[in-house]
């Protein structure tokens, strides 16, 4: 260990939805601790990614957040509610644009919001691999107008720019203790982990809204005298038509999603898997904070 004192920080990851926060997390920690999908509002909770660097002393926590949007519903306003909460308790902040489109009237209300929220702001433009490299200048130079710490184009499918993009986190770290053990990914719950993996499955392979009126919450997860870890789990949606299309004809989609699922599972948790789902039908539970309570919302 070096003389320098440790250092650590909490990096809230903030963007529009579909930006590539949730990948840019799994690529900087080296392994999945957030569920990824072509879907908007894929991120439902703030999960926090930890990436330790024992040759520089440094440890980050990066929070990744929902996409800020404009909501709709009762579970929208609550995801923007979690954003903004976590900017409030930021070291410092990541914000992800996407490469490929312009600066639009999103990502300025974001900006606004990040100036006045005081913490020190590094811009990441992500997704470069796939995008003109003029339409990234120009992402560059508009958002180089809202001055904030730093800008680094990168993409977080291939790695290129990550490097850099750490460097420049770390050096807004200040001096502390490590939150987590230098050995740890992620602090988000087995039971949490194990339901995002199943409805990450589902979501690629739901269409229009029925993504968004999806959840899935795990009952009953335990590892029993076989070693094999069981998990029961129900997945919710809004609508009788919608519980026919997550089972699937002869009950094809739920098994197949199924049997995705516990393939991610047992490389995660390094053991068979059991794994059980169940439908139901909670009528409009994105609109009732009731349902949205009892459903971990």
């Amino acid at each position: 260990m070096s003389e320098l004192p440790t250092r650590s920080g909490f990096i809230s990851i903030v963007g529009r939805p579909n930006v590539g926060k949730s990948t840019l997390v799994n690529a900087l920690v080296g392994e999945k601790v957030a569920i990824t999908s072509a879907r908007p509002q894929t991120t439902r909770n703030t999960i926090r990614g930890v990436l330790t660097l024992p040759e520089r002393e440094a440890q980050l926590v990066l929070v990744d957040t929902p996409g800020i949007h404009k909501p709709r519903t009762a579970l929208g306003a609550r995801l923007n509610t979690l954003v903004y909460g976590s900017l409030a308790e930021a070291d410092a902040v990541l914000f992800v644009l996407d490469a490929r489109q312009p600066v639009g009237p999103g990502d300025r209300l974001i900006a606004e919001r990040l100036k006045n929220a005081g913490s020190p702001v590094i811009v990441a433009v992500n997704k470069v691999d796939i995008a003109d490299k003029n339409d990234v200048l120009v992402q560059l130079a508009e958002a180089g107008e809202w001055d904030f710490a730093a800008y680094v184009p990168i993409s977080a499918k291939t790695g290129d720019g990550l490097d850099r993009l750490t460097d420049e986190l770390v050096e807004l770290l200040q001096p502390g203790p490590f939150f987590f053990p230098p050995d740890a990914t992620s602090d988000q719950p087995d039971r949490q982990l194990a339901g995002e993996i199943v409805r990450e499955k589902y979501l690629a392979r739901l269409r229009e809204e029925l993504p968004h009126s999806l959840a899935v919450v795990v009952d009953e997860m335990d590892t029993q005298d076989n070693g094999v870890l069981r998990i029961e789990a129900t997945v919710y949606v809004e609508r009788d038509s919608q519980k026919g299309m997550v089972i699937g004809k002869g009950g094809v989609t739920v098994r197949d999603v199924g049997t995705e699922a516990r393939a991610d599972l047992e490389s995660i948790f390094g053991a068979k898997v059991y794994l059980d789902l169940r439908v139901r039908v909670e009528k409009d539970w994105q609109r009732k904070d009731e349902l949205l309570d009892r459903l971990g919302f």
